[in-house]
């Protein structure tokens, strides 16, 4: 006999099984498979010195037998640790074996050998708080759904083979399946698997608890066979009478769901009461399948009494996973209680089988989803039969989030494009705040390096660090964009505070005429600032030299500085029209009461206020209209008409009322509006000649509020005092 004989004939039972299932063509790829793996790892041993590769095989044999999986997952199956641990090129990649098996195989084969051998790689943690975690982490591996499904069927064969591994590796890979990949299984239906794996997993990590309720339910199981027949004698006359085709089988519970109850409720083995359940399984049409399962239950309800608050109808609307029955619990005397289950045969397959009931696939694409909701679409979309899994599924895991870890390997699930100060903060804020750097796979990064799935990440923190506005520019997480913003608005608030109470004393020393309100917006027009906060920061932090300050507030006071103003300006418009000759100083028109007569008009395109760098401009029929230097005509009037340009300014002790308009945006609230015109006319004393807001539908309002003032000292000083508003994001001079 060949070697290849010798061989095909060691794993005659998965090419028996392959044989019923499938075509000739898949028998040879299967066969080929096995003559590959076994060229390249067929020398490799498992703890017990049986080869390596009957692993392999009786995950295909699980695969296409309970999981009912098609060709290319058994192929993939068989050559899934031929890939782990013979195709790693010099750099630890996996490399040219690839190319290799997509051209004897296919591509889709290399595609789900490739997301086993990412799983493979995954240190995963016994820590049950980092349980849900590694679940969404194995997920997000399993881009093509069938490499989850084969990784259950991996992790089934290792358990029910665990007693040739170490004490150590027992328990760890014991830990694994009871809650990483049982919880998997539960999710996709597959109840036998996730049951298999819960009980293998229990007698390794409670080996007495175990062999004691093992040895119970053996000893109790005639006398409950012998109940079962005296309490389903009744009912099957009914259900005779009626003429149901049907039939009855018993559940006995899973060892583990047993322990599990026996540990949440504290209570002994007989102390258990729903040890076994009654399942009554109809035959009838799918359309009859309510109708009837709501007779068998109605005849069942005659003969015992029913608890009604343990009733479930989970006919008229299922499970989120699919699963459909109708549960009830009867009294069947001395304080006895037995659950029934109602179902029909087709309820019964998607029950017991999970994903290996029904098949075919009905084709979605809904973008990107959370892991949970890719397992629950998953076991939502396997409906009917002969269809391989990948062929109509085109959902995937979410894309947008990635797994990393800590030195200590604990996972942290952060959102795509996250960077090593996004994986401080997930840790601690106190990290967070401090971070100066840190390793990426033990490299030396930044603090702006993004981080890719399986990084492990290691932070460095000074403390003498502290957030910064431009972190905000590449943090990703609302965590740290938010511990970000809170910092520094703490801190401008201990700065605004600080500058304040230092311009409120130097005012105060100087004995300035001035109150601060008037000087804050005076400062803030002068160094361009659109809030007084921002102002007393720039005190507080230095930059405003309060020397400079002081001798700026006196030129304000004694008026040098409207003229120092006045000059500049008009030496600007003559470098801008250096033929025009500039008028003499005597020559300006003095802008005071006499605005009123017909002479002089202010210029309605642009409103200016006594203490607004303004120019005349000589109009054909309606005399001189006066201007501001800002004007949005000045321009255009300078270019076209520069011998028509007067200058003009205002009388250091004119009194007069100018119309100003002030738009605002603030918050849509009720009373805001109220508060704004209380700081007009109650603080101000100035007279509102029109107002109106507007809601913009985003919770936001907008509004213009036109009042008459004296001066625009007055405009700026009120324009701080509405940005002072609770609720008022900006006020500004339409100009």
């Amino acid at each position: 006999m060949t070697d290849k004989e010798h061989l095909l004939e060691r794993y005659a039972s998965l090419r028996t099984k392959v044989a019923e299932l499938f075509s000739p063509t898949t028998q040879t790829l299967v066969d080929e498979a096995l003559v590959y793996a076994d060229a390249h790892i067929g020398e490799l041993r498992r703890y017990d010195g049986t080869p390596l590769l009957d692993h392999d095989v009786e995950v295909a044999y699980i695969v296409v037998s309970e999981i009912g999986l098609g060709r290319n997952s058994a192929v993939a199956s068989i050559l899934h640790d031929t890939v782990r641990l013979a195709a790693k090129a010099d750099d630890g990649t996996l490399a040219p074996m690839l190319d290799e098996i997509a051209e004897k195989f296919g591509k889709e084969v290399v595609g789900i050998v490739v997301g086993l051998s990412n799983i493979s790689e995954l240190k995963l943690n016994m820590q049950s708080e980092q349980a849900s975690n590694f679940r969404d982490m194995i997920v997000a591996y399993s881009s093509d759904p069938r490499v989850i499904l084969i990784k259950l069927s991996d992790r089934l064969e290792v358990m029910r083979s665990l007693a040739m591994f170490p004490k150590n590796k027992r328990l760890k890979k014991s830990w694994e399946s009871m809650n990483l990949y049982a919880q998997i299984a539960h999710k996709l239906g597959l109840y036998k698997i996730k049951s298999e794996l819960e009980d293998l997993a229990l007698s390794w990590l409670e080996p007495d608890d175990y062999r004691e309720i093992s040895t119970k339910l053996k000893e109790s199981e005639q006398e409950r066979l012998n109940f079962i027949a005296d309490f389903t004698e009744p009912i099957k006359r009914g259900l005779n009478a009626a003429g149901i085709r049907y039939h009855i089988k018993s559940r006995t519970k899973s060892i583990y769901s047993i322990w599990n109850k026996m540990r949440k409720q504290h209570v002994p083995f007989e102390g258990v009461y729903d040890i076994f359940a009654i399942r009554i399984i109809i035959d009838c049409p799918k359309e009859r399948e309510k109708m009837q399962c709501w007779t068998v239950y109605s005849i069942v309800s005659d003969i015992y009494t029913p608890n009604t608050e343990r009733m479930r109808d989970w006919i008229t609307i299922p499970k989120s996973n699919g699963y459909e029955s109708l549960h009830t619990t009867v009294s069947a005397g001395n304080g006895r209680w037995v659950e029934i289950q109602i179902r029909s045969e087709r309820m019964d397959d998607v029950a017991e089988l999970g994903i290996a009931a029904h098949w075919r696939y009905k084709g979605v694409n809904q973008g990107a989803q959370t892991s949970e909701q890719w397992l629950s679409r998953l076991r939502e979309l396997m409906e009917e039969t002969h269809n391989d899994i990948a062929e109509r599924f085109d959902a995937k895991p979410a894309s947008d989030e990635i797994f990393v870890f800590t030195p200590n390997g604990d996972i942290r699930k952060l959102p795509e494009g996250a960077t090593l100060l996004d994986f401080a903060f997930d840790i601690h804020t106190n990290l967070g705040t401090t971070c100066s750097g840190g390793k990426v796979n033990g490299r030396a990064v930044p603090i702006r390096e993004q981080l890719k799935n399986g990084d492990i990440v290691e932070i460095f923190s000074q403390k003498n660090q502290s957030p910064k506005a431009d972190w905000l520019n590449f943090v990703v997480t609302s965590k740290a964009r938010g511990k970000i913003k809170a910092y520094i608005r703490e801190e401008q608030a201990k700065n605004a505070k600080v500058g304040r109470e230092e311009l409120e004393r130097k005012l105060k020393n100087w004995k300035f005429p001035k109150s601060i309100d008037e000087v804050v917006g005076y400062l803030c027009k002068y160094y361009k600032q659109r809030t007084g906060t921002a102002l007393y920061e720039l005190v507080a932090t230095e930059k405003i030299d309060l020397s400079v300050v002081r001798d700026l507030l006196a030129k304000w006071v004694s008026g040098e500085a409207e003229e120092l103003r006045r000059v500049a300006e008009a030496e600007h418009r003559r470098a801008m029209n250096p033929n025009v000759e500039a008028p003499k100083s005597h020559d300006a028109l003095i802008i005071d009461e006499s605005i009123n007569n017909i002479v002089y008009k202010l210029a309605k395109c642009c409103n200016p206020i006594k203490g607004d760098d303004i120019f005349g401009f000589v109009t054909i029929n309606s005399g001189i209209t006066i201007h501001r230097a800002d004007c949005p005509n000045a321009k255009h009037i300078h270019e076209h008409y520069p011998y028509r340009i007067m200058e003009a300014r205002w009388r250091a002790n004119a009194d007069g009322a100018f119309r100003a308009t002030i738009a605002v945006n603030m918050q849509d609230s009720a009373g805001l509006a109220n508060k704004i015109t209380e700081v007009i006319s109650r603080d101000f004393k100035l007279n509102i000649r029109a107002l109106n807001i507007a809601s913009r539908g985003d919770g936001t309002c907008v509004g213009t509020i036109s009042v008459e003032v004296p001066s625009v000292g007055t405009v700026d000083s009120l324009i701080y005092a509405i940005q002072r508003v609770k609720g008022v994001q900006r006020a500004y001079r339409v100009k």
